[in-house]
């Protein structure tokens, strides 16, 4: 799992941070194939990584170091084919992003009614899930005063 993140999340001004599994009761280190890396987006020097990471931050194809990174850039930039296949990337992620917060917004809407409908006290918790759509478990937890 590699993590590149912004600006240097571990605070030591290292370019990649290699974070290892261990046995806390033992100490003992736990080799399960898995490794995560953090590479500091920030870090620029004339490094690999330092390029890379400068690369990345790049908007211009020609400013860039690496000529595949660049040549990739280019063609999703100024392509008539790029051009379109980055905008229906992009398009997809915002319909991806709306129905989500639909989602979110009818289920908060959800859970409002049946905040009500508990405050009412005249119907049974089955009738509230059902007249709501929530599941039986998440009116309990309603009424319990705890969140859904």
């Amino acid at each position: 799992m590699v993590f590149i993140t912004e600006h240097d999340v571990i605070g030591k001004g290292k370019p990649l941070y290699r974070i290892g599994r261990y046995i806390f009761d033992t100490g003992e280190s736990f080799d399960d194939g898995s490794h995560i890396l953090y590479v500091n987006g920030a870090y620029r020097d004339e490094t690999p990584i330092g390029r890379l990471m400068h690369d990345f931050s790049c908007t211009d194809p020609a400013d860039m170091y690496y000529d595949v990174l660049a040549e990739r850039v280019g063609f999703f930039k100024t392509s008539k084919e790029g051009v379109a296949i980055m905008c229906k990337v992009m398009e997809d992620m915002r319909n991806e992003s709306l129905q989500e917060g639909m989602r979110q917004g009818k289920r908060e809407s959800m859970k409002a009614t049946a905040e009500r409908m508990l405050a009412d006290g005249t119907l049974a918790l089955e009738k509230i899930a059902e007249y709501v759509g929530l599941p039986l478990e998440e009116v309990k937890k309603l009424q319990a005063g705890q969140s859904i």
